[in-house]
């Protein structure tokens, strides 16, 4: 059985990045999702606290205006990615991808590229 406060590998984190369109691995899972406004940013939002409090996993969470910035990371596991974050990570796309939100990593602060 797999521990799901253990951190991961960065190699297998990067794997199953690829199930994870739109997630960069920097200093934690990392993703902004942009919607067409406020309202929906907000609605957003509050379904990824839904997820928190179901998985009782919180995301490092910041609003501005119609972007989402989010970061998971187990702070319980020295700052590294674990089972939860990627579990977590998951979740959150599928209520993005339902709201139509789209997802930007590379507008996450620091985030090289496009």
């Amino acid at each position: 059985m797999v521990n799901r406060k253990e951190p991961v590998p960065s190699a297998e984190v990067e794997a199953a990045l690829k199930d994870l369109p739109g997630w960069k691995l920097q200093n934690g899972l990392v993703t902004v999702y942009k919607t067409s406004t406020a309202a929906e940013a907000l609605a957003l939002i509050a379904a990824i606290g839904q997820i928190a409090e179901e998985q009782n996993h919180h995301p490092d969470l910041d609003w501005r205006y119609n972007r989402v910035f989010l970061r998971y990371v187990s702070h319980d596991a020295g700052g590294q990615v674990t089972q939860r974050d990627l579990a977590a990570a998951a979740s959150v796309s599928e209520a993005a991808s339902a709201t139509g939100a789209l997802a930007e990593p590379g507008r996450y602060p620091g985030a090289e590229g496009p």
